[in-house]
């Protein structure tokens, strides 16, 4: 295990800024899920795919994914029971990736209804945010190929929903929103660096999950790592 794992040391090394710790309004606590052990995240048991690998990043530690083979599978949904959440993302994109790459993908067992935090690379090596979720009949996409970031660099990257309103975050900075009716969620099982059924391989590196039971402010979001 690469040193870094308190929980507090990551969120520093991540960006939280104040007001940015794991506690949060409505009495629940945040779910923080620092990559930096092959074996256990966030107390459960991790099955590894592929070959990923542990690499150091600024102070912490992060996962490097190939793009072709290589992903985590937890046999745990931190989105149940959930009627707000904020899902966040500590990540790098390299620009030589797949064109989709469905990065962290949440599912309930036994239906289809899931989120999704995923990326397309442009023709240029850029890259602009997806995020969908779906319940049931109801789903919704968010994507705009007009707001594009450079790949290989350190990226904050969040999905909230509100109970009515989905919205997707860059670096705090909202790019859509949509409403749409989702959750709340069963039991179920959460991939990290690939789609569930081993398509959209993400390339580069994830350093860090978080969830919090509440749609997060722009303010109270995670900030990119200079590094």
């Amino acid at each position: 295990m690469i040193a870094g794992r308190v929980v507090a040391a990551v969120l520093l090394a991540a960006g939280a800024g104040a007001g940015q710790g794991v506690t949060v309004p409505r009495g629940g606590s945040a779910i923080v899920w620092p990559l930096d052990d092959l074996k256990i995240i966030g107390g459960h048991p991790v099955t590894v795919v592929g070959s990923p690998r542990l690499v150091k990043a600024g102070e912490t530690a992060a996962v490097e994914f190939n793009g072709s083979t290589d992903g985590l599978f937890l046999d745990v949904n931190p989105l149940a029971g959930l009627e707000r959440f904020t899902i966040e993302v500590i990540f790098l994109p390299a620009a030589d990736g797949p064109e989709e790459q469905r990065f962290l993908h949440i599912e309930e067992a036994g239906s289809a209804n899931r989120a999704l935090i995923e990326l397309r690379r442009l023709p240029d090596g850029s890259w602009c945010l997806d995020t969908y979720l779906r319940h049931g009949d109801e789903g919704l996409t968010l994507i705009d190929r007009g707001a594009t970031h450079p790949s290989g660099r350190w990226y904050a990257a969040a999905l909230t929903y509100d109970g009515k309103t989905m919205a997707h975050y860059v670096n705090g900075v909202r790019e859509m929103t949509g409403d749409v009716r989702f959750g709340p969620l069963g039991a179920g099982r959460t991939s990290i660096g690939v789609r569930q059924n081993l398509v959209s391989w993400f390339k580069g590196q994830i350093r860090l999950v978080r969830i919090t039971p509440d749609a997060l402010p722009p303010a109270r979001l995670l900030a990119a790592p200079a590094r």
